[in-house]
């Protein structure tokens, strides 16, 4: 089994959820590029569980521990790697498996691929515990992106059926995601983050779960990043994003509500605002046969509510081979949407920044330094 993607950039995440530690080596990267410490963990900060009401109980300090890549805070152009420990798992409430997987978990396939070996304590590798390796990485391409002019931003846009306000694709207020990003539910209507988070104490009442979509933004690409099928910007956008556990549907621009329209009312007109091109509405999301086309980009992410709940469930004894009843204790999130956000800015950044180095290459970033 493989958990590295990436072609000029590639991206390895590697341990289990109950292990001795996590960690991800991020290759590809060029060097020198200064890197924000203190922005980078406040940037994982936002992943954390903080043991709040919308979170699991787990804690861990969630501080990355840098092997390799950066000297005096500036990267090598080397491969980077970090680790992060694992210091609060509870494996004893996850004593009834291998032998009664859980719904909506990937225990069973993961029991029927290893013959029984996979380490499914906590979810093992197929942990949501594992997307912290892989913030970590996407925080790294997003301060990448920014040194190139390029931000990336989102908020949770439906939780529950309560909705949020839509991002202007034409001008996303990238400021506003930066703003609300501090709040319980980050939204861009203070309103509908506060129903939000009543659904989603109500579900964790009841012993339940509830799933949502989050929209996310990047503006300051140029036209013509990316390439025609197989290494499209979409292709690959999509190809981090559905590596997020939980994620069940990723849409650019008008997305589905694409199929009930006519190309006449779908196709982007062209203008010119500015000394360059634009278009005059943006329902394609920045993105046209695989290539940036210079306007914002504009992604929604669903996910599936939270697999692990604490009502009564149908499963099997794969021992006895019949169907019991199990019931998960341990520890989940009532709703990942709000913690996902920051690993979904990544993936989209990761991507894009993959995307860039093909087209660009790994020339140094702050030029020769001087010896």
């Amino acid at each position: 089994m493989s958990s590295r993607i990436g072609r000029a950039l590639g991206v390895q995440i590697f341990g289990e959820s109950h292990g001795p530690a996590i960690g991800a080596t991020l290759d590809g990267l060029p060097a020198g590029l200064r890197v924000d410490l203190p922005a980078l963990e406040a940037f994982l900060q936002r992943r954390a569980a903080k043991g709040g009401e919308l979170a699991t109980g787990r804690r861990e300090t969630d501080v990355p521990r840098i092997l390799s890549g950066l000297k005096d805070g500036v990267t090598t152009g080397q491969p980077i790697t970090a680790i992060f420990d694992n210091t609060d798992p509870h494996s004893a409430d996850y004593a009834f498996l291998p032998d009664s997987p859980r719904p909506g978990h990937a225990d069973y396939p993961a029991i029927v691929k290893s013959a029984g070996w996979d380490d499914l304590n906590g979810s093992g590798h197929h942990s949501g515990r594992l997307t912290l390796a892989y913030a970590f990485a996407g925080g790294l391409a997003l301060q990448f992106l920014a040194s190139r002019g390029a931000t990336v931003g989102s908020h949770v846009l439906r939780i529950g059926g309560v909705a949020d306000t839509p991002l202007d694709p034409m001008q996303p207020d990238m400021q506003a995601l930066f703003a609300c990003r501090t709040a319980a539910v980050p939204t861009l209507s203070p309103q509908a983050g506060e129903r939000m988070r009543q659904a989603i104490l109500a579900a964790k009442e009841d012993g339940d779960s509830v799933g949502g979509i989050a929209e996310i933004a990047a503006v300051g690409l140029p036209a013509g990043l990316g390439s025609p099928f197989f290494e499209g910007v979409e292709a690959l956008a999509a190809a981090h994003l559905f590596s997020i556990p939980a994620v069940k549907g990723v849409e650019f621009g008008a997305g589905f509500a694409a199929a009930d329209l006519r190309g006449s009312v779908y196709n982007d007109p062209y203008a010119v605002a500015e000394s360059r091109v634009v278009t005059e509405k943006n329902d394609a999301g920045g993105l046209l046969g695989g290539l940036t086309d210079g306007m914002p980009i504009l992604v929604r992410v669903a996910f599936r509510p939270t697999a692990s709940i604490s009502l009564s469930q149908r499963t099997v004894s794969l021992s006895a081979l019949r169907e019991t009843e199990l019931t998960v204790h341990g520890r989940h999130d009532p709703c990942i949407v709000v913690r996902a956000l920051p690993v979904a800015e990544g993936a989209l950044a990761l991507a894009l920044c993959d995307l860039w180095l093909q087209a660009h290459g790994d020339t140094p970033t702050e030029g020769k330094r001087n010896v």
